[in-house]
């Protein structure tokens, strides 16, 4: 196999000669076939094409095989953002009456989808403490659990997945292990190689990189068992409403297969031709991005550990961090551009401090080339209340910062002055 870097310039499209060099904008809803068996074959999935932008596009097509190929998956499929991602993910297993054993310790946007919007419509959400020990973790699984959720490094509280720990619940139980890991990447972070079955990600973040494209992505592992478990009973049964096909059937695609031509047919979230070509542009800069983007916030977090108005500092690169030997374990090449840190003051000096910035914006995003940070307290985590902000770990003085790729000793001087004047 070639190497990572490799893949995310060379993999997903091989042109033939005479072809665009460059993966091309296929800005088309549909596609032209001669004869109606052609079209007949492609819904019933005994050849490979394409017949409805909404289902498949060759643009999309190739950014989701080079997320595969760094994955190491067996099926991706490109939605309109990570959210949707999110959704059709867990709805492709689960239904009212089935619950989710999900981490306290994740975005708001998905904590409010887990704690708000699935159970409207039957879908229960058992939160756990990501530090808490496998067996009261393990205490939240029955019957009806269908996934197991976490992210590798949580957004914004900067908490490293034991996955050892969840794998193995999930694998004694026979249960989905879903992994948000849009915060590292597969370059530095490949949840598939250490027991996670499917990876979501927000694609508008790092694989992006330039803040310009909405997108997110599920990666199927191919490596669950659904005919070896009662758990999952849409799995086993023939689907009347695509041809009698039973997915389990299908052996190392059943989930991408079912969620691409159940969820996405009626649910309809695809990622653009034009939003794909930009995340795939772009990442064939995400090996390098990543490096810089590691190497950038662990001399930022070192800055920020000895400055006297910070309280305190979170970045797994640090050898004081409480998940620093995980961070080894699991992400030896470096832990991405996110940490967060509590100006002395409270909230009224963190908004100081923000606002005394001159280079890093204060901006709704992370994970980009450009430097940037925010308030989660009252901005994306605003929906959830004291209680919640506390039980995930939200201080009112935390402020997330996205180091960029921008020169570090920039970075650090803008910080530096930022504080000297609060």
């Amino acid at each position: 196999m070639k190497k990572l870097d490799t893949l995310c310039v060379q993999a997903g499209y091989t042109p033939k000669s005479g072809d665009p060099r460059v993966v091309p904008i296929v800005q088309s809803t549909t596609f032209y076939y001669e004869k109606a068996s052609e079209l007949a074959d492609l819904f019933d999935l005994k050849a490979d094409g394409y017949f409805y932008t909404r289902l498949a596009n060759p643009t999309v097509d190739a950014l989701e095989k080079k997320l595969c190929a760094l994955d190491g998956g067996t099926v991706a499929i490109a939605t309109a953002s990570g959210m949707s991602a999110t959704l059709l993910a867990i709805l492709n297993v689960c239904g009212a009456g089935d619950n989710v054993v999900a981490s306290r310790a994740i975005y708001g946007g998905s904590y409010n989808l887990f704690s708000v919007t699935l159970p409207k419509y039957g879908i229960e959400c058992r939160f756990f403490d990501p530090d808490d020990t496998k067996e009261n973790i393990e205490k939240l699984v029955d019957d009806k659990t269908r996934v197991i959720f976490a992210e590798t490094i949580a957004n914004p509280t900067i908490v490293v997945l034991d996955f050892d720990k969840l794998a193995d619940i999930a694998k004694r139980n026979k249960v989905l292990f879903m992994v948000d890991n849009t915060l590292v990447t597969p370059v530095l972070c490949r949840p598939l190689d250490f027991g996670a079955n499917v990876v979501i990600y927000s694609s508008s973040k790092y694989l992006d990189g330039h803040a310009v494209a909405l997108g997110g992505v599920i990666v199927d592992g191919g490596n669950f068992d659904f005919s070896a478990t009662d758990r999952y009973q849409e799995f086993l049964v023939p689907d009347e409403s695509y041809h009698g096909l039973v997915y389990s059937s299908l052996g190392k695609t059943a989930f991408g297969v079912k969620c691409r031509v159940q969820m996405m047919r009626d649910l309809g979230a695809i990622m653009s031709p034009e939003n794909a070509f930009l995340t795939n542009l772009g990442m064939e800069t995400l090996a390098l991005r990543m490096e810089r983007h590691s190497e950038n916030a662990r001399k930022v977090a070192e800055f920020l550990e000895k400055h006297p108005k910070v309280e305190w500092v979170k970045h797994a690169s640090l050898e004081n961090n409480p998940y620093h030997g995980l961070a080894m374990r699991y992400m030896p090449k470096g832990q991405g551009g996110m940490m967060s840190f509590g100006v002395a003051g409270g909230s009224k000096k963190a908004a100081e401090f923000m606002e005394k910035l001159e280079m890093i914006a204060i901006v709704t995003h992370v994970a980009d080339s450009r430097s940037c940070v925010l308030h989660p307290a009252s901005t994306t985590h605003r929906q959830l209340s004291s209680a919640d902000l506390e039980a995930i770990g939200i201080k009112d003085n935390l402020i997330r910062l996205s180091v960029g790729i921008e020169n570090v000793d920039d970075i650090i001087a803008d910080i530096e002055q930022a504080l000297a004047s609060i």
